[in-house]
């Protein structure tokens, strides 16, 4: 049976949206819901980078379009394609959220939001080993995105679509506004399981 549940598909086809309205059905259901997404930022029509947005509202940048302005002095410089990745600032926006998975005051029950595991989140090693660990953790479900399969495999998303608990949806523009239901359904089942 599996436990998470995670959506892949190409860039722009409505993962993140998916994700977004599946919390929202959630939470009117009671279910807690905490986590982040990413969401892209835009500046007079031009997608200029994209943020990190937790469940809660909080936001802070994940990447920015390069300025031309180079390298930052004597800090490594982490990028994918022309956007270049702001690690701390992920780091510290995301990371804590991955602190009250499981615990007392909010794990059992819960479902936790990972959007996405891609090439930008994937630069932490921070991050790498929260999200292991939080998929090992028996009373937490995900909900989260991957990338389709591109070029050079990526480790942990490789292992997330491999593992035996996880169920993965192919999401495309015919079936993404039909899809909500059955990942409601297969989110409510593994909660059902954890309690």
């Amino acid at each position: 049976m599996f436990k998470h549940v995670f959506l892949t598909g190409p860039p722009g086809v409505g993962k993140t949206t998916l994700v977004q309205k599946t919390c929202e059905a959630l939470v009117s259901s009671g279910v807690g819901v905490d986590g982040f997404y990413t969401e892209e930022v835009r500046e007079g029509g031009r997608r200029v980078g994209f943020d990190v947005v937790t469940v809660r509202g909080e936001r802070g940048h994940l990447s920015r379009v390069r300025d031309g302005a180079g390298a930052s002095q004597g800090r490594r410089e982490y990028t994918v394609g022309q956007y270049v990745v702001d690690l701390p600032a992920f780091e510290n926006l995301a990371l804590p959220l991955f602190r009250n998975v499981g615990s007392a005051d909010g794990g059992s029950g819960k479902v936790f939001v990972i959007d996405e595991i891609g090439k930008m989140e994937l630069f932490s090693q921070s991050f790498i080993r929260a999200v292991r660990k939080t998929l090992d953790d028996a009373s937490c479900t995900v909900l989260g995105t991957i990338p389709v399969p591109k070029g050079k495999p990526l480790g942990l998303v490789e292992e997330v679509r491999g593992r035996t608990d996880v169920k993965v949806f192919t999401v495309s523009k015919e079936n993404r506004n039909a899809l909500q239901q059955d990942i409601l359904a297969a989110l409510q089942e593994s909660l059902k399981l954890q309690t």
